[in-house]
């Protein structure tokens, strides 16, 4: 499905971590913030760890096997 790395953005790549309940590892600006599994998804955020994180300021990989 997803490889360790890929960056991902679209409402389906969320949906498809929360299914198959793969973490995602957040970063801003190059720097680590937080890794979790995704709790919500909506067209401005994304929630992880009970918090929201902007989709247009943060950048998500995936993180299979985490």
């Amino acid at each position: 499905m997803y490889s360790n790395g890929d960056k991902i953005s679209e409402d389906r790549h969320f949906q498809d971590h929360i299914e198959h309940e793969v973490p995602v590892q957040i970063y801003l600006d190059q720097h680590h913030r937080d890794i979790g599994y995704v709790e919500r998804v909506t067209q401005s955020f994304i929630k992880v760890n009970s918090t929201y994180y902007n989709r247009n300021l943060y950048t998500f990989v995936s993180r299979p096997g985490y």
